[in-house]
């Protein structure tokens, strides 16, 4: 018996529905540690049915059983979100409530949105990819970015806001998370680049043009240094700065970044001390030919931007987020267009390298040209 690609995944993901509910019905895991017991118990369970059934089949990249795992998970932290927000009951109630706490926070609620439906999809595509033995580059660097920042600003976010307290076994769940996205995204760089579809007269052609010559890259360009002064303000307003426009900012447009749960301030943090840098390395690529790390790096964090986005504006506006830092209805225009622009930024910059990718390829060495000539 092997196990089919997508359909096998789907099927072992959706069996999260019944092992949640028959679990939430066992009186003994109301203690912490036996829910930490259990759920390292059923990861292990699931790899190892993962890797038997697909055994002599899908062999060849050990990411497939990552990416089927993975989607069992999404799906319970789907399950969480739902059950969160009440449209379906009886099934995490024991995990959250002994397990990880925390996830009922808005900002824990969004994340299990964001990973039970983003990072689902980008598993079954990736799964597919792999037994189709196509490339899947492109779609893992986003999602290496996506599933990074989720856990740069959660866990950090559970130990110092007021959750903190409240760390119980289950949180070394979120270890696996940490180390493996590690070990894919070594993998995922070291997998080769498409082909290159410049021929070397191109890429030339492209070196020489002048940034004058390449208005939609000036425009991309001034949009970075927006998106890299917004993100140095935020840094500023978390950061207590005392200036009347951070005071202002704080109290009338975006009232979250005082959350006591401490998720906006490491997230506007995580912004300003490594997408900011990145916004900046960007708009040298734009100015610079031949910056061949551009394209792999404007896919991660556009991945990165794009779940940290999402969870924060969805936060903000969340009913579980205390209604003194929710943001207020009268600016909700406002701060919306603010975010999704943002958000826009990073993926306009992954798009025009993927688009044409000819000033971003290494100048071809002098004679090559007549080399490929004559042959």
């Amino acid at each position: 018996m092997r196990l089919p690609a997508a359909p096998g995944a789907v099927g072992l993901s959706l069996a999260a529905f019944p092992v949640s509910y028959a679990l939430n019905c066992v009186a003994a895991l109301a203690h912490p540690g036996a829910i930490a017991v259990t759920g390292a118990l059923v990861l292990l369970a699931v790899f190892s049915m993962v890797y038997l059934l697909g055994e002599g089949s899908h062999p060849q990249d050990p990411l497939f059983y990552v990416f089927t795992v993975f989607s069992f998970t999404s799906v319970i932290d789907l399950i969480i979100s739902l059950e969160e927000d009440g449209y379906i009951s009886g099934f995490m109630e024991f995990y959250i409530k002994e397990g990880e706490p925390y996830l009922r926070t808005a900002y824990g609620i969004m994340i299990c949105y964001w990973d039970g439906i983003v990072h689902y999809l980008l598993y079954l595509a990736m799964i597919v990819a792999i037994t189709q033995r196509k490339s899947y580059r492109t779609l893992g660097l986003y999602w290496l970015g996506s599933l990074m920042m989720s856990i740069v600003v959660f866990l950090p976010g559970n130990m110092l806001g007021k959750y903190s307290s409240e760390i119980r076994p289950a949180f070394l769940l979120n270890v696996p998370y940490i180390l493996i996205p590690i070990w894919a995204g070594m993998r995922l760089f070291g997998q080769p680049k498409p082909l290159p579809c410049c021929t070397a007269q191109k890429v030339a052609a492209e070196h020489q043009r002048s940034l004058y010559q390449r208005p939609l890259d000036s425009g991309l360009i001034l949009f970075l240094l927006a998106a890299a002064t917004f993100t140095f303000f935020r840094g500023l307003v978390v950061l207590d700065c005392p200036s009347d426009s951070c005071f202002d900012y704080i109290y009338q447009y975006e009232p979250y970044l005082r959350d006591p749960v401490a998720y906006p301030k490491v997230q506007m943090l995580v912004y300003m001390f490594y997408v900011l840098p990145f916004f900046c390395l960007g708009i040298y690529g734009l100015l610079r030919p031949g910056c061949s790390w551009l394209p792999d790096w404007a896919l991660v964090f556009a991945g990165a931007v794009a779940q940290a986005q999402f969870s924060h504006v969805g936060s903000s506006l969340h009913h579980r987020t205390p209604y003194p830092y929710r943001t207020p209805e009268e600016v909700w225009w406002v701060f919306l267009l603010t975010n999704v622009l943002y958000a826009l930024g990073p993926h306009l910059l992954a798009y025009r390298c993927l688009r044409s990718p000819g000033f971003f390829q290494p100048a071809a060495p002098a004679g090559q040209d007549g080399i490929k000539k004559h042959q």
